[in-house]
Protein backbone atom coordinates (compact mmCIF):
# COMPACT_ATOMS: atom_id res chain seq x y z
CA UNK A 1 0.00 0.00 0.00
CA UNK A 2 1.25 3.32 -1.38
CA UNK A 3 1.18 6.77 0.68
CA UNK A 4 -1.03 7.78 -1.50
CA UNK A 5 -3.33 5.07 -0.49
CA UNK A 6 -2.58 5.53 3.13
CA UNK A 7 -3.80 9.22 3.11
CA UNK A 8 -7.93 8.64 3.45
CA UNK A 9 -7.16 5.88 6.61
CA UNK A 10 -5.18 8.97 8.20
CA UNK A 11 -7.85 11.68 8.18
CA UNK A 12 -10.56 8.71 9.13
CA UNK A 13 -8.32 8.59 12.54
CA UNK A 14 -7.82 12.08 12.76
CA UNK A 15 -11.72 12.63 12.41
CA UNK A 16 -12.76 9.89 14.27
CA UNK A 17 -10.32 10.68 17.38
CA UNK A 18 -11.78 14.35 16.93
CA UNK A 19 -14.77 13.46 17.09
CA UNK A 20 -14.28 11.09 20.05
CA UNK A 21 -12.53 13.98 22.16
CA UNK A 22 -15.63 16.21 20.95
CA UNK A 23 -17.89 13.88 22.52
CA UNK A 24 -15.91 13.57 25.83
CA UNK A 25 -15.12 16.74 26.99
CA UNK A 26 -17.91 18.26 25.47
CA UNK A 27 -20.31 15.43 26.49
CA UNK A 28 -19.56 16.00 30.44
CA UNK A 29 -20.26 19.46 30.23
CA UNK A 30 -23.78 18.91 28.54
CA UNK A 31 -24.31 16.40 31.02
CA UNK A 32 -23.95 19.02 33.97
CA UNK A 33 -25.91 21.50 31.60
CA UNK A 34 -28.54 18.65 31.57
CA UNK A 35 -28.27 18.59 35.30
CA UNK A 36 -28.99 22.22 36.30
CA UNK A 37 -32.20 21.72 36.59
CA UNK A 38 -32.05 19.73 39.69
CA UNK A 39 -29.57 21.33 41.42
CA UNK A 40 -30.00 24.73 43.79
CA UNK A 41 -29.02 28.17 42.75
CA UNK A 42 -25.53 28.09 44.70
CA UNK A 43 -25.19 24.84 43.29
CA UNK A 44 -25.62 26.04 39.85
CA UNK A 45 -22.92 28.77 40.54
CA UNK A 46 -20.24 25.89 41.85
CA UNK A 47 -21.70 23.70 38.74
CA UNK A 48 -20.83 26.38 35.87
CA UNK A 49 -17.53 27.58 37.60
CA UNK A 50 -16.30 23.46 37.33
CA UNK A 51 -17.11 23.76 33.41
CA UNK A 52 -16.01 26.96 32.51
CA UNK A 53 -12.26 27.11 31.64
CA UNK A 54 -13.22 24.07 29.63
CA UNK A 55 -16.67 24.19 27.78
CA UNK A 56 -15.89 26.82 24.98
CA UNK A 57 -12.39 25.19 24.26
CA UNK A 58 -14.06 21.74 24.32
CA UNK A 59 -16.21 22.54 20.76
CA UNK A 60 -12.99 23.39 19.05
CA UNK A 61 -12.55 19.45 18.78
CA UNK A 62 -16.26 19.62 16.90
CA UNK A 63 -15.02 22.40 14.40
CA UNK A 64 -12.24 19.85 13.76
CA UNK A 65 -13.63 16.42 13.55
CA UNK A 66 -16.63 18.48 11.15
CA UNK A 67 -13.68 20.00 9.32
CA UNK A 68 -11.84 17.03 8.13
CA UNK A 69 -14.63 15.66 6.73
CA UNK A 70 -15.56 19.06 4.65
CA UNK A 71 -11.94 19.40 3.38
CA UNK A 72 -10.68 15.57 3.14
CA UNK A 73 -13.98 13.90 2.30
CA UNK A 74 -16.10 16.45 0.71
CA UNK A 75 -18.56 13.91 -0.62
CA UNK A 76 -19.46 12.10 2.25
CA UNK A 77 -19.82 15.85 3.78
CA UNK A 78 -22.66 16.91 1.24
CA UNK A 79 -24.27 13.50 1.68
CA UNK A 80 -24.11 13.57 5.44
CA UNK A 81 -25.49 17.48 5.85
CA UNK A 82 -27.54 17.08 3.19
CA UNK A 83 -29.74 13.54 5.32
CA UNK A 84 -29.21 15.37 8.84
CA UNK A 85 -29.93 19.38 7.61
CA UNK A 86 -32.68 19.64 10.53
CA UNK A 87 -30.90 17.63 13.53
CA UNK A 88 -27.79 19.62 12.31
CA UNK A 89 -29.20 23.21 12.72
CA UNK A 90 -31.09 21.88 15.75
CA UNK A 91 -27.54 21.36 17.32
CA UNK A 92 -26.14 24.50 16.64
CA UNK A 93 -28.88 26.23 17.80
CA UNK A 94 -28.28 24.27 20.94
CA UNK A 95 -24.84 25.56 21.23
CA UNK A 96 -25.90 29.27 20.51
CA UNK A 97 -28.51 28.99 23.34
CA UNK A 98 -25.66 27.12 25.74
CA UNK A 99 -22.79 29.74 25.05
CA UNK A 100 -25.39 32.87 25.06
CA UNK A 101 -26.76 31.73 28.28
CA UNK A 102 -23.43 31.17 29.51
CA UNK A 103 -22.65 34.87 28.89
CA UNK A 104 -25.64 36.55 29.95
CA UNK A 105 -26.17 34.34 33.20
CA UNK A 106 -23.36 36.39 34.28
CA UNK A 107 -24.68 39.72 34.47
CA UNK A 108 -28.44 38.74 34.64
CA UNK A 109 -30.52 40.38 37.49
CA UNK A 110 -31.69 38.00 39.75
CA UNK A 111 -35.11 37.53 38.63
CA UNK A 112 -33.48 37.49 35.26
CA UNK A 113 -31.23 35.13 36.06
CA UNK A 114 -33.25 31.22 36.47
CA UNK A 115 -34.80 32.18 32.93
CA UNK A 116 -31.01 32.02 31.47
CA UNK A 117 -30.27 29.04 33.63
CA UNK A 118 -33.40 27.25 32.07
CA UNK A 119 -31.85 28.28 28.39
CA UNK A 120 -28.83 27.11 29.12
CA UNK A 121 -30.69 23.51 30.64
CA UNK A 122 -32.57 23.58 27.45
CA UNK A 123 -29.58 24.25 25.15
CA UNK A 124 -27.58 21.50 26.37
CA UNK A 125 -30.80 19.23 25.57
CA UNK A 126 -31.25 20.23 22.36
CA UNK A 127 -27.93 19.91 21.20
CA UNK A 128 -27.44 16.40 23.47
CA UNK A 129 -30.62 14.46 21.79
CA UNK A 130 -30.04 16.28 18.16
CA UNK A 131 -26.19 14.60 18.46
CA UNK A 132 -28.03 11.05 19.76
CA UNK A 133 -30.49 11.72 16.73
CA UNK A 134 -27.84 11.78 14.04
CA UNK A 135 -25.26 8.64 15.27
CA UNK A 136 -28.30 6.86 15.07
CA UNK A 137 -28.74 7.81 11.57
CA UNK A 138 -25.05 7.68 10.51
CA UNK A 139 -25.08 4.20 12.20
CA UNK A 140 -27.72 2.91 9.70
CA UNK A 141 -26.41 4.57 6.65
CA UNK A 142 -28.98 8.02 6.46
CA UNK A 143 -31.48 5.12 5.21
CA UNK A 144 -34.91 6.54 6.05
CA UNK A 145 -37.91 4.29 7.51
CA UNK A 146 -40.04 4.46 10.55
CA UNK A 147 -37.15 1.31 11.98
CA UNK A 148 -34.64 3.37 11.19
CA UNK A 149 -36.47 6.54 12.68
CA UNK A 150 -36.91 4.31 15.83
CA UNK A 151 -33.36 3.26 16.20
CA UNK A 152 -32.32 6.79 16.13
CA UNK A 153 -34.76 8.31 18.29
CA UNK A 154 -33.29 5.56 21.13
CA UNK A 155 -29.76 6.71 20.61
CA UNK A 156 -31.37 10.44 21.09
CA UNK A 157 -32.89 9.38 24.51
CA UNK A 158 -29.43 7.19 25.54
CA UNK A 159 -26.97 9.71 24.66
CA UNK A 160 -28.11 12.35 26.96
CA UNK A 161 -28.65 9.72 29.70
CA UNK A 162 -24.95 8.93 28.82
CA UNK A 163 -24.00 12.46 28.76
CA UNK A 164 -25.71 12.63 32.38
CA UNK A 165 -24.05 10.17 34.06
CA UNK A 166 -20.43 11.54 31.95
CA UNK A 167 -21.28 15.36 33.98
CA UNK A 168 -22.21 13.68 37.30
CA UNK A 169 -18.68 12.20 37.50
CA UNK A 170 -17.07 15.42 36.25
CA UNK A 171 -19.15 16.81 39.01
CA UNK A 172 -17.74 14.25 41.68
CA UNK A 173 -14.73 14.50 40.34
CA UNK A 174 -14.57 18.79 40.45
CA UNK A 175 -16.65 19.32 43.20
CA UNK A 176 -16.99 18.64 47.06
CA UNK A 177 -19.36 18.71 50.11
CA UNK A 178 -23.00 18.96 49.19
CA UNK A 179 -23.00 19.06 45.82
CA UNK A 180 -20.24 15.94 45.61
CA UNK A 181 -22.66 14.01 47.34
CA UNK A 182 -25.44 15.20 45.41
CA UNK A 183 -23.31 14.12 42.00
CA UNK A 184 -23.52 10.82 43.59
CA UNK A 185 -27.37 10.61 43.88
CA UNK A 186 -27.47 12.11 40.00
CA UNK A 187 -24.87 9.43 38.96
CA UNK A 188 -26.61 6.71 40.33
CA UNK A 189 -30.10 7.87 39.18
CA UNK A 190 -28.57 8.14 35.35
CA UNK A 191 -26.97 4.66 35.40
CA UNK A 192 -30.10 2.59 35.12
CA UNK A 193 -31.06 4.42 31.60
CA UNK A 194 -27.69 4.21 30.40
CA UNK A 195 -27.93 0.68 30.84
CA UNK A 196 -30.93 -0.25 29.87
CA UNK A 197 -30.63 2.07 26.87
CA UNK A 198 -27.09 0.48 25.38
CA UNK A 199 -28.43 -2.93 26.02
CA UNK A 200 -31.24 -2.33 23.51
CA UNK A 201 -29.20 -0.41 21.49
CA UNK A 202 -26.66 -3.16 21.47
CA UNK A 203 -29.75 -5.78 20.46
CA UNK A 204 -30.91 -3.26 17.90
CA UNK A 205 -28.43 -2.22 15.68
CA UNK A 206 -27.88 -5.63 14.22
CA UNK A 207 -31.19 -5.86 13.19
CA UNK A 208 -31.20 -2.28 11.61
CA UNK A 209 -27.63 -2.69 9.82
CA UNK A 210 -27.52 -6.08 8.18
CA UNK A 211 -23.58 -5.02 7.92
CA UNK A 212 -22.88 -4.51 11.70
CA UNK A 213 -24.93 -7.50 12.00
CA UNK A 214 -22.43 -9.49 9.41
CA UNK A 215 -19.08 -8.49 11.27
CA UNK A 216 -20.09 -8.86 14.69
CA UNK A 217 -21.58 -12.22 14.55
CA UNK A 218 -19.54 -13.95 11.87
CA UNK A 219 -16.76 -16.73 13.32
CA UNK A 220 -14.04 -16.17 14.22
CA UNK A 221 -14.84 -12.23 14.21
CA UNK A 222 -17.36 -12.24 17.27
CA UNK A 223 -15.07 -13.92 19.33
CA UNK A 224 -12.29 -11.52 18.85
CA UNK A 225 -14.61 -8.56 19.69
CA UNK A 226 -16.02 -10.04 22.57
CA UNK A 227 -13.82 -8.18 24.96
CA UNK A 228 -15.45 -5.18 23.83
CA UNK A 229 -19.53 -5.50 24.93
CA UNK A 230 -17.24 -7.17 28.28
CA UNK A 231 -15.09 -4.50 29.29
CA UNK A 232 -18.13 -2.42 28.32
CA UNK A 233 -20.38 -4.17 30.91
CA UNK A 234 -17.23 -4.68 33.48
CA UNK A 235 -16.83 -0.96 33.59
CA UNK A 236 -20.71 -0.07 34.04
CA UNK A 237 -20.40 -2.80 36.48
CA UNK A 238 -17.46 -1.23 38.87
CA UNK A 239 -18.80 2.60 38.03
CA UNK A 240 -22.41 1.32 39.66
CA UNK A 241 -20.44 -0.38 42.35
CA UNK A 242 -18.16 2.71 43.20
CA UNK A 243 -20.78 5.18 43.61
CA UNK A 244 -21.43 3.35 47.09
CA UNK A 245 -17.83 3.85 47.89
CA UNK A 246 -17.18 6.00 51.19
CA UNK A 247 -14.02 6.76 49.44
CA UNK A 248 -15.65 8.41 46.25
CA UNK A 249 -15.99 11.29 48.08
CA UNK A 250 -12.55 11.54 48.75
CA UNK A 251 -9.23 10.23 47.05
CA UNK A 252 -10.91 7.81 44.65
CA UNK A 253 -13.59 10.62 43.47
CA UNK A 254 -11.85 10.34 39.74
CA UNK A 255 -13.34 6.57 39.71
CA UNK A 256 -16.81 7.33 38.38
CA UNK A 257 -15.55 9.90 35.59
CA UNK A 258 -13.16 7.67 34.44
CA UNK A 259 -14.91 4.14 33.99
CA UNK A 260 -17.60 6.28 31.78
CA UNK A 261 -14.81 7.69 29.92
CA UNK A 262 -14.05 3.80 29.33
CA UNK A 263 -17.29 3.44 28.02
CA UNK A 264 -17.12 5.68 25.36
CA UNK A 265 -14.22 4.43 24.24
CA UNK A 266 -14.94 0.98 24.17
CA UNK A 267 -18.38 2.01 22.39
CA UNK A 268 -15.91 4.15 19.75
CA UNK A 269 -13.89 1.15 19.14
CA UNK A 270 -16.99 -0.23 18.37
CA UNK A 271 -18.23 1.84 15.67
CA UNK A 272 -15.05 2.18 14.22
CA UNK A 273 -14.62 -1.41 13.61
CA UNK A 274 -18.51 -1.52 12.27
CA UNK A 275 -18.06 1.24 9.95
CA UNK A 276 -14.45 0.71 8.39
CA UNK A 277 -14.13 0.97 5.26
CA UNK A 278 -17.23 3.52 5.19
CA UNK A 279 -17.15 6.93 5.78
CA UNK A 280 -20.94 6.98 5.01
CA UNK A 281 -22.30 2.85 6.11
CA UNK A 282 -22.96 1.03 3.20
CA UNK A 283 -22.87 4.23 0.39
CA UNK A 284 -19.07 5.68 0.71
CA UNK A 285 -15.97 3.92 1.22
CA UNK A 286 -12.74 5.67 2.14
CA UNK A 287 -11.51 5.91 -1.40
CA UNK A 288 -14.53 6.76 -2.73
CA UNK A 289 -15.14 9.74 -0.64
CA UNK A 290 -11.61 11.53 -0.27
CA UNK A 291 -10.33 14.28 -2.25
CA UNK A 292 -7.45 13.45 -4.48
CA UNK A 293 -4.10 12.66 -2.96
CA UNK A 294 -2.53 15.97 -3.79
CA UNK A 295 -5.15 17.93 -2.26
CA UNK A 296 -4.84 15.54 0.97
CA UNK A 297 -1.22 16.05 1.15
CA UNK A 298 -1.38 20.05 1.46
CA UNK A 299 -4.21 19.51 3.48
CA UNK A 300 -2.08 17.16 5.68
CA UNK A 301 0.54 19.78 6.07
CA UNK A 302 -2.16 21.90 7.84
CA UNK A 303 -3.51 19.52 10.03
CA UNK A 304 -0.04 18.05 10.99
CA UNK A 305 0.37 21.84 12.51
CA UNK A 306 -3.30 22.46 13.56
CA UNK A 307 -3.94 19.30 16.04
CA UNK A 308 -0.55 19.20 17.88
CA UNK A 309 -1.51 22.55 18.46
CA UNK A 310 -5.65 22.28 19.46
CA UNK A 311 -3.84 19.20 21.81
CA UNK A 312 -1.11 21.16 23.45
CA UNK A 313 -3.65 23.64 24.10
CA UNK A 314 -6.35 21.36 25.69
CA UNK A 315 -3.78 20.16 27.88
CA UNK A 316 -2.36 23.18 29.40
CA UNK A 317 -5.99 24.41 29.73
CA UNK A 318 -6.88 21.72 31.83
CA UNK A 319 -3.30 21.54 33.65
CA UNK A 320 -3.95 24.95 34.67
CA UNK A 321 -7.50 24.66 35.95
CA UNK A 322 -6.94 21.39 37.52
CA UNK A 323 -8.44 20.62 41.29
CA UNK A 324 -11.43 21.55 42.66
CA UNK A 325 -14.19 24.13 41.12
CA UNK A 326 -14.67 26.31 44.03
CA UNK A 327 -16.88 29.61 44.46
CA UNK A 328 -17.97 31.07 41.22
CA UNK A 329 -16.39 34.70 40.79
CA UNK A 330 -16.67 37.74 38.01
CA UNK A 331 -14.43 40.48 38.00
Amino acid sequence: MTFDDTLPLIFMALMGVSMLTYVVLDGYDLGVGLLMHRATDDQKDVMVASIGPFWDANETWLVLGVGILLIAFPKAHGMVLTALYLPVALMLIGLVLRGVAFDFRVKARDTHKHAWNRVFFAGSGLASVSQGWMLGHYITGLNTGWQYDLFAAAIALALPAAYVLLGAGWLIMKTDGELQAQAVKWAKLAWVPVVVGMGLISIATPWVSGTVRDRWFSMPAFIALLPIPLMTVAALGLLRVSLGWKRVLGPQCWVPFVLMVAVFFLGFFGLAYSIYPYVVMDRLTLQQAASSPASLKVILVGVALTVPMIAAYTVFAYRVFWGKAGELKYA
